[in-house]
């Protein structure tokens, strides 16, 4: 379910930019240097974005610029890191973990093969990111577990799947105190179930196809499928979790991230969304694919 958070560059200004790429980086030499260098092919735009909503202070981190062992070691700048960063890279290693043991538990052969292989691979980074966050790691098997069994019985109730995926990612907040507690539990929470809905959307066509559970093929007929019926309740409840978790952002103190945060709030979510309805998102997604590398 990863994949869908995006920030939307051409919305930036130019420093902004340069924001976002230093802690892009930033976070994948954190992930490197805690959890061994393999950890670092973990990296996507969503745990950027975690790693942005939990980092404390206004003051923006200082730069360096770095060799990249994954672009021919060109020099690129990435900001130090944090104890923020640290739990980030730590939280994105357990999300990783226990998506690659889903995908062994639930897809089909050649996902679960490499699904396998990656557990293997992962495994001691695993083991120390769980060390040090077991709260968050038993909140993930747990939400997991849950989720799972909803599928199992064929859950018509996207808003029952979506919810319980929303509260893996708001136990994100666990470690925080107070009102921040409180505000970033909801952004995390609506941010989750934003994606959740997202990835159902998306998947539909081949998990119908490949005979895959799908919330939304056992909550809408196949008329309502095609007629428009059933994307403009999703639209709709989309729509409505983005704005929740634009509110939340809005009662939390600024942070060195801001900017980023905005952009991926109010113009990456509905750019993503409108491609997803539209049947672009997948061939977006692979050219953006292409651009990064």
């Amino acid at each position: 379910m990863f994949g869908y958070i995006r920030p939307v560059f051409t919305r930036m200004q130019g420093e902004e930019q340069e924001d976002f790429r230093s802690c892009y980086c930033g976070l994948c030499r954190c992930m490197g240097q805690r959890f061994g260098q393999i950890s670092r092919l973990l990296l996507n735009y969503d745990f950027v974005f975690l790693a942005m909503l939990l980092w404390k202070g206004k003051e923006k981190p200082e730069r360096e610029m770095k060799r990249c062992p994954y672009v021919c070691f060109r020099r690129k700048c990435s900001c130090r890191g944090n104890a923020d960063m640290e739990r980030a890279a730590a939280l994105s290693v357990i999300l990783s973990w226990w998506k690659f043991k889903d995908s062994v538990r639930d897809e089909k052969a050649l996902k679960k093969a490499a699904g396998a292989i990656a557990m293997m691979v992962m495994r001691r980074a695993y083991r120390r990111a769980a060390k040090a966050y077991p709260e968050f790691d038993e909140a993930v098997e747990r939400g997991i577990a849950e989720l799972s069994a909803l599928e199992k019985k064929n859950c018509e109730s996207i808003d029952e799947t979506a919810d319980c995926f929303a509260r893996i990612l708001c136990s994100a907040a666990e470690a925080e105190t107070g009102d921040r507690r409180r505000v970033l539990e909801q952004l995390l929470y609506h941010v989750g179930r934003w994606i959740y809905l997202a990835d159902a959307r998306d998947d539909l066509q081949r998990d119908e196809h490949g005979g895959a559970y799908n919330p939304l093929l056992f909550r809408f007929t196949r008329e309502q499928r095609t007629d428009g019926t059933m994307d403009e309740r999703l639209r709709a409840t989309m729509l409505h979790s983005r704005n929740l978790a634009g509110a939340a952002f809005e009662l939390m103190e600024e942070n060195a991230w801001s900017g980023s945060i905005r952009n991926i709030l109010y113009f990456g979510l509905p750019s993503v969304a409108r491609a997803i309805f539209d049947g672009e998102w997948k061939n977006r997604k692979e050219k953006l694919r292409k651009d990064e590398a």
